[in-house]
């Protein structure tokens, strides 16, 4: 049953993830993405990070569960 869960919750972060949007683009890898400015984050982006935050606690919490049960 724990384990079922950790890895339910481990499945939604990798989807939580991949539906983060990174705005850089491929020029951030080598240095260079155009525009360096730092923006807010609002919306969907700010409840996808949170959402992802608060999974990770989750899978963290569950983790420790099963490691001491």
């Amino acid at each position: 049953m724990l384990l079922a869960a950790q890895i339910g919750v481990s499945i939604l972060i990798v989807i939580l993830v991949l539906l983060q949007e990174r705005s850089s683009g491929i020029g951030g890898l080598f240095g260079g993405g155009g525009e360096s400015v730092y923006q807010t984050r609002r919306g969907v982006e700010k409840l996808l990070f949170y959402a992802t935050v608060i999974a990770i606690i989750v899978f963290a919490g569950l983790a420790l569960l099963n490691l001491l049960i």
